[in-house]
């Protein structure tokens, strides 16, 4: 373990979150002005690879990074807002067991991002659209 990787880690931890390797290495940079982006991304990757470390795009196109929690959790990303929510590993259990029933096939979905539009976004738009003349 060296003393970048640790900080990148640390980093991490520190931030909390879904982060994205440039916010990570901002904060790194600020102990270790040597360390570069491409080296945070190697060691996320390495993290990624260990599973010590989930990466997500939650829009954008955008990896974000975070430490592995205890439970599995995805997210519902609106598509609209860009407003994330948490969803429960139990709501994707029927889809793995279907998949592995129907085609024999073993799902990963260990971080998974759901995309679509919120309730919040569906009220604003129903509203507008009760508005309109007609």
């Amino acid at each position: 373990m060296t003393r970048q990787r640790l900080a990148i880690f640390a980093a991490l931890a520190q931030l909390g979150g879904h982060r994205t390797a440039e916010e990570i290495y901002e904060l790194v940079r600020t102990q270790y002005p040597e360390v570069n982006l491409s080296t945070v991304y190697r060691n996320l990757d390495l993290g990624v690879a260990l599973g010590l470390v989930t990466q997500t795009d939650l829009g954008g196109g955008i990896r974000r990074f975070e430490f592995v929690r205890a439970a599995r959790h995805h997210h519902l990303v609106c598509q609209q807002c860009g407003a994330v929510a948490e969803l429960e590993d139990e709501v994707l259990e029927p889809l793995r067991a279907a998949l592995h029933q129907r085609h024999g096939f073993v799902a990963h979905m260990d971080h998974f991002a759901i995309f679509g539009i919120c309730a919040e976004c569906q009220s604003r738009r129903q509203a507008a659209e009760a508005q309109l003349p007609g």
